[in-house]
């Protein structure tokens, strides 16, 4: 039977937990996940653990943080002025908000702390410093 190899296209079935146990993500209840192996599609550590699965196989793999979304950059943390906001917008943590950068892109950031004064904004990904372990289970190769 065929091993799944760098340049397949697959679908796999997946749940992924941080070490607490937490769910961050599952296909249950979806349709599989397709994407090419090692075409940048998934994080470098998930790439890797579908590579030599045949269909039908399960593993539990388990992926660093430096394999999944990074180290937690604290570059990426930073305060701003709440009077930079607008006075009726109410911000709560955990808010995910979209803000223009200076090179004209977007960015999606996190509000992790306020005061009555400032507000911090993290721009790491959400996942950023955790490992992560996934259920894995190669539906197709095609």
């Amino acid at each position: 039977m065929a091993q799944a190899k760098k340049g397949d296209t697959v679908k796999v079935h997946y749940t992924g937990t941080l070490d607490d146990g937490t769910l961050f993500d599952t296909s249950a209840e979806r349709e599989p996940l397709k994407f090419t192996v090692g075409g940048g599609q998934v994080i470098a550590g998930f790439d890797i653990a579908v590579i030599d699965m045949v269909p039908g196989d399960k593993k539990v793999s388990v992926i660093p943080a430096s394999e999944a979304y990074g180290d937690h950059s604290k570059d990426l943390v930073t305060d701003v002025d709440r009077e930079r906001f607008p006075a009726d917008m109410e911000l709560e943590i955990g808010q995910q908000l979209q803000v223009g950068l200076a090179d004209g892109e977007q960015a999606v950031v996190m509000v992790v702390d306020l005061s009555d004064t400032s507000v911090t904004l993290d721009a790491n990904h959400p996942l950023a410093g955790q490992q992560l372990t996934f259920e894995i289970e190669l539906v197709e190769i095609l």
